[in-house]
């Protein structure tokens, strides 16, 4: 199908969902389905509900806010821990089939509230090469993904975000702050947070698309591959900065950014 075609299924889709709760996270994904939902039903049969855990950036949050005042969507922030603290010290690789669980469990409270058929994320077919288990568990949930029922990828939001004129449109992807940690490796407030922190330097610095994994007291910094000749020029400011956050190392991953490198140590399926 061509795009044009593609979104007018995604609309057909959303109309038979209707009313419809997405979960909303601010990244590129949910917030078209969000925008395109509101143009397709009206503001009065969409809901957007952003689960805030400590796996969620603060800016991220921020943003998400920004977006949802923009575009005039029904924005609820409920508080929720999706994973439990046995999950967070056994650290699963399965660990996004959990946290997916857990949040489903509020975002269902929070459709029945507003009496809505349909729960809906922004998972999409590009996702579908990754490993993803919690796509899965969503769906086993009952959560659609109009996205794949559509065949639309990344690209395909992102361009038609950019014909509808949307500003998030080339936001950097972005993930939980859980997926900076290796399998394994207990999760803590403490990590999280030098992992938050890190990757703000950078932000601050000018670099968009980055990661700060954390191994031990070895801050994993990824960029894209044509930031490399910038981050050596500031070599010396970064690695203070991040050393006084808590580390010891700060190296920088030659491969470069990408997405779910953690599952990288994972068998191939």
């Amino acid at each position: 199908m061509d795009l044009r075609a593609k979104l007018s299924r995604l609309e057909e889709i959303i109309k038979e969902q209707a009313p419809i709760l997405i979960a909303y996270s601010g990244g590129v994904d949910s917030t078209l389905l969000a925008a395109v939902s509101q143009e397709t039903l009206g503001s009065e049969k969409v809901y957007c509900v952003l689960v805030d855990g400590s796996e969620v950036p603060r800016r991220g949050v921020a943003e998400a806010i920004s977006y949802a005042s923009t575009l005039g969507l029904n924005l609820e922030i409920l508080k929720g821990e999706s994973l439990s603290q046995d999950l967070k010290q056994i650290n699963p690789s399965d660990r996004c089939r959990h946290c997916k669980t857990g949040t489903y469990t509020t975002l269902a409270e929070a459709a029945t509230r507003h009496g809505c058929k349909s729960i809906a994320d922004g998972a999409n077919i590009s996702d579908l090469g990754e490993h993803r288990p919690g796509i899965d568990a969503f769906s086993s949930c009952g959560v659609i993904h109009p996205f794949i029922m559509a065949e639309i990828t990344k690209q395909d939001i992102r361009e038609i975000a950019h014909q509808k004129g949307l500003p998030f449109w080339d936001k950097p992807s972005s993930a939980c702050l859980y997926s900076r940690i290796p399998y394994g490796d207990e999760i803590t407030d403490k990590k999280l947070q030098m992992i938050e922190e890190s990757e703000e330097i950078l932000k601050n610095f000018g670099f968009n698309q980055v990661r700060v994994r954390h191994h031990g007291n070895i801050a994993r910094i990824e960029v894209l591959p044509d930031d490399m000749v910038k981050i050596f020029g500031l070599r010396e400011e970064i690695e203070k900065n991040i050393r006084n956050i808590g580390f010891s190392y700060v190296a920088l991953d030659l491969r470069g950014y990408r997405s779910g490198s953690m599952d990288e140590v994972l068998p191939i399926k």
